[in-house]
């Protein structure tokens, strides 16, 4: 007989990820699932399956402890990569290739029990919208995986081992553009700024100017 699980979807009220969360829901409720939809962290009810997509917020030992699990999706092969927008800094270093981690939320910061992990690839002319796109792709699958065979996934979970490293949180100061160098060499930062929120410009004779990116 199916299970039929209580879940909660989290996100920032201001998440890129929203578009996509709205199809995710609607999986899970057209699966038979009790859904909750919501954009804090829900300290009231308790629930099998909480998952945390692009959630900012730091949430207490105590709250987390209300469900079965908390789960959260980064895009990094953690411990490697903690931190803020690990997609966009793995992108900026040239990489093709990204791995994506589904783990269990602790008080620290992506550094919870693995379950699962893909490998996202990219053929390096992407944009934005495109990369949020496969992000937001991956992520559901992960986290539809995870349900459907939530017993053998969590009998194979296993602890982080490594030496961990972090990513800075990203500034609207971090699309600026060098006059000094080329297109070319500075085209993985076009690809990753956002036109409207953050973005590229340089400054030339003392003058701001914006540089707006899109294909044709």
């Amino acid at each position: 007989m199916k299970k039929i699980y209580k879940i909660a979807v989290i996100s920032d009220k201001e998440s890129w990820i929203n578009p996509y969360l709205c199809c995710f829901v609607q999986q899970l409720q057209n699966k038979g699932y009790e859904v909750f939809r919501g954009y804090e962290f829900d300290k009231k009810n308790s629930y099998d399956f909480v998952f945390l997509l692009s959630y900012s917020q730091i949430i207490m030992k105590e709250d987390l402890e209300r469900n079965r699990h908390n789960l959260v999706v980064h895009e990094s092969d953690l411990p490697k990569g903690k931190g803020w927008s690990p997609l966009t800094w793995q992108i900026l270093e040239g990489k093709s290739n990204c791995v994506i981690t589904l783990f269990e939320a602790d008080q620290k910061v992506d550094n919870g029990k693995i379950y699962l992990q893909k490998i996202m690839n990219f053929v390096g002319n992407e944009l934005i919208d495109e990369l949020r796109e496969i992000q937001a792709r991956y992520t559901i699958e992960m986290c539809i995986e995870f349900i459907c065979n939530y017993e053998n996934i969590v009998r194979s979970a296993r602890t982080q081992v490594g030496t961990a490293t972090y990513y800075p949180r990203r500034t609207p100061r971090d699309s600026e553009l060098n006059v000094h160098k080329t297109i070319e060499e500075q085209f993985n930062l076009l690809r990753v700024v956002d036109n409207e929120k953050y973005p590229a410009y340089f400054y030339m004779y003392g003058q701001k100017y914006i540089i707006k990116i899109s294909k044709v």
